[in-house]
């Protein structure tokens, strides 16, 4: 049975006791608008705030400054489609099989909102109806499942592949902003086909300024996913040539510039007090395309694996006031956005569903507590699993596929599994599971006890 969460800032206690590392609470007539920028295939390693010394994110950096970074951060998946699933839903993609998503709409993450009077709107890419021959009339639009305004694209920017050919490095290296076709569609409506991928960026910075200008009765959430970096890579003209990190550099950096334009934009409304920003990527880069992807470092790994360079992710929380500056290394996943967001909002949780493991992580926001995840699923093509420090493998893969042929590569089983203290060990290079026996035995029964219910 659904249950309903009692809105976390705006029950009737709202100034909290004053004791250290508390927040006072701010009164407020109104719910908080959330606004969710979601790039696409950005590393743990491509923000200066996570050590990058060549592409410069300043303002995105400010708002991990100013607000709490997370450094043990998940995708719910290890790819696009997976990791949106488990964002929209709260559900864990591994966990639930085939389940068809037209049939829990009115459960996704922006149908709660909107039941709860949220403003809603996605700017950029969906990529949870597939790639139907009309995506404006699919039962799995944007606006089937919530939203109230869309701009941007069925998927990822590569797909269709050029005639005859696949999504390889050769044909990305020869790619120019053209080469892909691609539809940007409003709503309902194809308004360029194909579209110019080097404006990507800063149509939905203009995009996103006009709605948050616009005049507001009631609490939004705006969904900002970004198609790049995900390849083929662009930037603007004003961004090309820019960063000293080369052209994926300049990609970063018309993103962050983005994130500036629309932090600006919040604070002229003067609705920057009453917002909160999370920032993060939906899975980790495409390092195998060389420089039309990111970095990973210091972990091991990238898209496409279960490695923590595939799955963990930069994640920045920022909401003046209510988010104290803090670096938190409690484990998180972009699946319990949902229960946090129910849990700021008001809304209901579908937590008797099928696969359903999200956490309110707002204790941890607005309070400093520790976060509520212990633990951590792996389930794309290979498999692993973390509880606390640990982690074991179950199987991997350095890559998924061969970059010259998109050929899938062979899955490495391991039997004993592979165990790393990613306390001591974030690149997964010291395999201790031979001297920790009831270690790896602990953490198999616990994957076994999770994956028992796989439907």
């Amino acid at each position: 049975m659904s249950r309903r969460i009692t809105p976390l800032l705006f029950s009737l206690s709202l100034f909290l006791v004053s004791v250290p590392g508390s927040l006072w609470a701010q009164p407020s007539d109104r719910l908080p608008n959330l606004l969710l920028i979601f790039v696409d295939d950005m590393g743990y390693g491509d923000l200066g705030c996570y050590g990058n010394e060549k592409i410069k994110t300043p303002h995105i950096d400010r708002l991990a400054k100013d607000g709490q970074r997370w450094t043990n951060f998940y995708a719910s998946g290890p790819v696009c489609v997976p990791s949106r699933r488990g964002l929209m839903s709260g559900r864990h993609p591994g966990l639930i099989g085939n389940l068809p998503f037209v049939q829990i709409r009115d459960q996704l993450l922006p149908s709660m909102l909107k039941r709860q009077g949220y403003a809603t709107a996605i700017l950029g890419k969906w990529h949870l109806a597939g790639y139907p021959e009309d995506f404006t009339q699919s039962p799995m639009h944007p606006f089937e499942c919530g939203f109230d305004y869309h701009f941007g694209t069925p998927g990822s920017n590569d797909v269709p592949a050029p005639e005859g050919k696949r999504q390889t490095r050769d044909v990305f290296d020869a790619a120019d902003k053209f080469t892909f076709q691609v539809p940007l569609i409003r709503g309902r409506e194809v308004v360029e086909f194909p579209v110019n991928q080097e404006l990507f960026t800063q149509r939905y910075t203009e995009e996103a300024v006009a709605w948050i200008s616009e005049d507001r009765d009631r609490p939004f959430f705006l969904y900002m996913a970004h198609n790049m970096p995900h390849v083929p890579i662009f930037a603007s003209e004003a961004f090309q040539g820019r960063s000293d990190g080369g052209p994926y550099g300049d990609v970063i950096e018309e993103i962050d510039w983005s994130v500036g334009q629309v932090v600006e934009t919040l604070e002229r409304e003067k609705l920057r007090e009453n917002t909160l920003i999370i920032f993060t990527s939906d899975n980790g880069p495409w390092i195998m395309f060389g420089p039309h992807g990111g970095s990973a470092r210091p972990l091991r790994g990238e898209k496409g694996t279960s490695w923590e360079g595939g799955y963990r992710v930069p994640a920045i929380f920022n909401w003046p006031g209510s988010i104290e500056p803090k670096e938190v290394h409690g484990i998180g996943a972009n699946l319990d956005l949902y229960a946090t967001f129910a849990s700021l909002a008001g809304g209901e949780e579908p937590s008797d569903a099928p696969g359903y493991w999200s956490l309110d992580l707002s204790e941890t926001l607005l309070r400093g507590s520790p976060s509520p995840r212990k633990d951590w699923l792996y389930l794309g093509v290979s498999e692993a699993y973390r509880s606390g420090n640990y982690k074991i493998h179950f199987s991997s893969k350095d890559r998924g596929s061969d970059p010259g042929t998109r050929r899938r590569e062979p899955l490495v089983q391991y039997n004993p599994p592979l165990l790393f203290d990613l306390s001591k060990d974030m690149g997964e290079r010291n395999d201790i599971g031979s001297r920790y026996p009831e270690i790896v035995q602990r953490l198999t029964r616990e994957f076994q006890k999770y994956t028992s219910v796989r439907e």
